[in-house]
């Protein structure tokens, strides 16, 4: 029992939990977890903690990371596939719905069911990202230092709220968020909120 008392208190138990142990100290703990019950049983109560801290500290992700990181890779999939490269026109005040027509009317360009944010990218620069965006119920506050993020709303409605300031966005409308300014969106239409939305460089 000596043995397994040194494995216990040796602190090897918790690096291997964590996967920082050498290949060949990975294997002599696992003989030695067959070998004896009580470090098995340790090795089992280091986990159970582990996951016990994990959940207790647990941070929601961000809601919007998810469909923008599937919409880059469905952006790259797509050209890989031999989907042109196009570049469509930045946005400003003076935006139709209509000057992103060849983008909008693709039959590719759909909601699909169960998301409550979703994204296909239109257009890639270095300096630019344009996609459409469809938002359900609300997209989560965000402050953006390096990026200007730019809106015109082409289905749908909603509130952009900047810091304390309410804008009331419906079809057509543009609006710019500018930098260093807490911003949220909620849909105030019983369908989703579609919109183009254009990140360009600071």
């Amino acid at each position: 029992m000596k043995i397994a008392k040194d494995y216990i208190n040796s602190g090897m138990l918790e690096q291997y939990v964590l996967g920082c142990t050498s290949p060949a100290e990975t294997t002599e703990i696992a003989l030695m977890a067959v070998a004896f019950p009580a470090i098995k049983m340790e090795i089992e109560a280091i986990e159970r903690s582990l996951e016990a801290y994990a959940i207790a500290h647990a941070v929601e992700p961000n809601p919007i990371i998810k469909p923008f990181l599937l919409a880059v890779v469905d952006y790259t999939e797509r050209m890989k596939n031999g989907e042109p490269v196009t570049v469509p026109p930045v946005l400003h005040e003076n935006s139709f719905i209509e000057d992103y027509a060849p983008w909008l009317n693709r039959s590719d360009m759909i909601l699909p069911d169960n998301e409550d944010i979703f994204a296909k990218i239109i257009g890639y620069t270095p300096e630019a990202v344009t996609a459409i965006v469809w938002i359900k119920e609300y997209a989560p506050q965000e402050v953006h230092d390096h990026e200007f993020e730019k809106f015109l709303v082409v289905e749908g409605s909603c509130n952009i709220i900047v810091e304390d300031k309410i804008h009331t966005l419906i079809p057509g409308d543009y609006f710019a968020i500018p930098l260093h300014k807490k911003h949220l969106v909620k849909v105030t239409s019983i369908i989703p909120c579609k919109v183009i939305l254009q990140r360009i460089a600071a």
